[in-house]
């Protein structure tokens, strides 16, 4: 997996996580990767300071197994945020609602048809365990989770 720092032509700055530096070039020459902020296809990598440890002990931990649960939403009550982060996810979610369709547990399922070109390519979100999402990432098929404020629908794991 690979972080990018991205930016659209809008000047929105965001982080987004890709299976490889292929995958993001992928999704970008298919129009699949937008501004949460704006929608603007127009994206591209904005410049990002390398991680520099000076000990050991200043890495954070690897990432838990695909078999260890994870908490998959934690923080301060969403109520409690400021305005203007609950006017992002706000925005983010209405974005969401009006462009992607919904699958719920055959998320997995769709987008592999999609990738296997047996199903015709579409916005979609949903539901996966985090052994179908791996084995997707594995197949070359780019995921990411939604945070739990951004979603339009009920997530399981979400109250």
């Amino acid at each position: 997996m690979i972080k990018y720092a991205l930016r659209c032509d809008q000047a929105h700055d965001w982080e987004a996580w890709f299976d490889s530096i292929s995958g993001y070039e992928t999704q970008v020459g298919r129009g699949l990767v937008e501004c949460p902020l704006c929608g603007s296809k127009a994206v591209e990598k904005a410049p990002m300071a390398p991680a520099v440890w000076s000990s050991k002990s200043d890495r954070p931990a690897p990432p838990a197994s695909v078999d260890t649960p994870v908490p998959l939403a934690n923080g301060p009550d969403p109520l409690s945020l400021p305005e203007p982060v609950k006017a992002f996810f706000q925005g983010w979610k209405e974005h969401i609602e009006q462009n992607y369709d919904y699958v719920g547990d055959a998320f997995a399922k769709e987008v592999r048809a999609m990738h296997e070109g047996d199903s015709e390519e579409r916005l979609v979100y949903g539901q996966a365990t985090a052994k179908e999402a791996k084995e997707l990432i594995e197949d070359g098929i780019s995921v990411a989770p939604l945070p739990a404020l951004a979603t339009p629908k009920p997530v399981r794991g979400y109250h």
